[in-house]
């Protein structure tokens, strides 16, 4: 493997808890209410320092989606997933969006999101059913 080359973000940012690398900025976050098995997610409009894995089918709670999962470029964490394509119309948004998990990645503010023992199960959208 070669070198490495990540982007630095400016201003409130989102950044790989493991090893700090920047990942989002809080302005390009879409929604806050996706949910994982581990917790919280929240879907961002476009992310950085990622590599995508292959594509697969998943049956989501909110129906078929085509989704790849992404990991930090800088340690390979997996840190979330793409959607590269929605089956349902209404789910249609999604497309080429992210989703990264809330306990993966450090808050703007440095904080980190643990996951509970009382993570949220359901909700408005995200991991497998």
């Amino acid at each position: 493997m070669g070198r490495v080359f990540v982007v630095t973000l400016e201003g409130k940012i989102y950044s790989c808890k493991h090893c700090g690398t920047h990942l989002a900025l809080t302005e390009d976050i879409i929604s806050k209410s996706f949910y994982c098995r581990r917790g919280k997610a929240y879907l961002f409009n476009k992310v950085v320092n990622v590599t995508i894995g292959e594509k697969e089918d998943r049956m989501m709670m909110t129906g078929m989606h085509t989704v790849a999962d992404i990991f930090c470029v800088q340690c390979s964490s997996i840190i979330g997933w793409k959607y590269e394509t929605a089956h349902e119309k209404s789910q249609k948004y999604k497309e080429g969006k992210s989703v990264l998990e809330r306990f993966k990645i450090s808050g703007p503010d440095g904080s980190n999101y643990w996951v509970s023992h009382e993570s949220h199960i359901g909700g408005s959208d995200a991991d497998d059913v």
